[in-house]
């Protein structure tokens, strides 16, 4: 059988690739495949996480390298078959790459189908948008509500004079540190 998912970049904008892949595959073929079909360089770590229907992510985590303290204790991509963690009912899972940028994808399975005699496997169907440069980062400057700064309630707590103990070396007197202590 081949699944056939729908590969929804988490931004505003719509960017998706539309994968087919057979079911007896690894998800570390459905990894390389999502990697080859948004253009990235396939060198950084990344993750699969089982989620609900409302993609709530679920706290267990499908890793393309076992990081756990006792070897073969976690679950891998390439120790794990699309068709095994998705079916009918598990529809979708959760894939993030590279977690400095913490690119995010929705995958969902949106057909099971017979294989297509000739085709090889996995291949790009669709494809729609343009990966950014990076990716869009969440701002947590600015209060939704007021388009105030979060933190500008603390402003007023602190004043001048509550930091003069710093002032003038009486720290490093008043605690003991000697000049250079690095």
């Amino acid at each position: 059988m081949v699944y056939k998912f729908r590969v929804i970049l988490d931004t505003e904008e719509d960017i998706f690739r539309d994968i087919a892949i057979s079911e007896d595959d690894s998800l570390e073929d459905l990894h390389n495949a999502i990697v080859n079909a948004f253009g990235f360089d396939g060198m950084e770590a990344a993750s699969f996480y089982k989620c609900d229907d409302q993609w709530t992510q679920l706290e267990e985590e499908i890793s393309l390298f076992d990081m756990g303290e006792n070897p073969g204790e976690d679950t891998t991509m390439n120790s794990t078959t699309i068709g095994y963690i998705l079916d009918e009912e598990n529809t979708k899972i959760i894939y993030v790459y590279d977690f400095l940028n913490m690119w995010t994808f929705f995958v969902e399975l949106g057909a099971i189908e017979e294989e297509e005699p000739g085709v090889s496997y996995p291949e790009v169907l669709f494809s729609h948008g343009i990966l950014p440069d990076s990716m869009p980062g969440k701002s947590f400057t600015a209060n939704p509500v007021s388009n105030e700064d979060i933190y500008g309630e603390f402003d007023d707590d602190f004043d001048e004079e509550d930091f003069d103990m710093f002032d003038d070396g009486e720290i490093s007197e008043d605690y003991g540190y000697e000049d250079n202590w690095n």
